[in-house]
C-alpha cells in the first residue's frame, strides 16, 4: 500500500565523508488524494547493535563512558555519555557484531546473547536500525581491559556498577542515551536483576 503512495524518488549525494548523507526528493500521496513533492535529508550510517551486560549474582551491569561530539554541541557540557556497549554491524550479523563489540569495548568475551528488540534509531532522518541485546556476564569472561580499538581512536571507559545505582542514574537524568534507557527499562520491566 505504501509503495503506491510514493513515486518519482530522486536521490542526490550530499556527503560521503564518513557515512552517507543524501537529499531525497519524492512525490507523496496524501490521504486526501493530493500528490505533494517532498524533500528529506537522509543519513545512512548503517545498522547497529547494543547490549546490556548484567550479572545476576553480583546484581551489577556493565556500561561504558565515552566522548560524543554531537552531544557536546547540544548542551552536554563535557560531551561524555554513559551508555551500553554498542557498535555498527559492518555487514556482520547482529549477534556476531555485538559479541565482537562487547569484547572490544568492555573486555568480556560472551558465548551467547539474547535479542530483545529491533527498532529504528531516529526515523525522521536516519536509516539506522538498532538491534538490542542482553547478555549475562561473569568475572571469568573478562579476557582483556576493553576500552575500544586504538585503530578506531576509541577511548572508552568501562564501568561496572550496581544495577540499583544505574536505575537511580536513569531516574535522575545522569543516563541520557536512548539505547541505554531502552535496555535499562527492559531490565526493570522483566526483573532481570532482583
Amino acid at each position: 500500500m505504501t509503495k503506491k503512495r510514493i513515486k518519482n524518488i530522486k536521490t542526490t549525494l550530499l556527503s560521503d565523508n564518513y557515512y552517507i548523507l543524501n537529499k531525497v526528493n519524492f512525490d507523496y500521496l496524501m490521504k486526501d488524494g493530493r500528490w505533494v513533492n517532498t524533500m528529506r535529508e537522509v543519513y545512512d550510517r548503517g545498522d547497529g547493535a547494543g547490549i546490556l551486560l548484567y550479572n545476576k549474582k553480583k546484581k551489577t551491569i556493565i556500561l561504558t563512558k565515552q566522548f560524543r561530539m554531537p552531544t557536546f554541541l547540544n548542551d552536554n557540557d563535557d560531551g561524555f555519555l554513559v551508555e551500553i556497549a554498542a557498535g555498527m554491524l559492518d555487514k556482520d550479523n547482529p549477534e556476531a557484531c555485538i559479541i565482537r563489540e562487547t569484547e572490544e569495548e568492555t573486555g568480556y568475551c560472551l558465548k551467547s546473547v539474547k535479542k530483545v528488540y529491533e527498532a529504528y534509531s531516529s526515523p525522521g532522518v536516519m536509516t539506522e536500525k538498532m538491534h538490542f541485546f542482553i547478555g549475562e556476564y561473569t568475572d571469568e569472561m573478562k579476557v582483556n581491559e576493553g576500552g575500544g580499538l586504538g585503530s578506531e581512536h576509541e577511548d572508552i571507559e568501562v564501568i561496572e556498577l550496581p544495577f540499583n545505582k544505574a536505575v537511580s542514574m536513569l531516574h535522575n537524568g545522569e543516563i541520557v542515551d536512548t539505547r541505554t534507557i531502552v535496555l535499562l527499562q527492559y531490565a526493570i520491566i522483566h526483573k532481570l536483576i532482583e
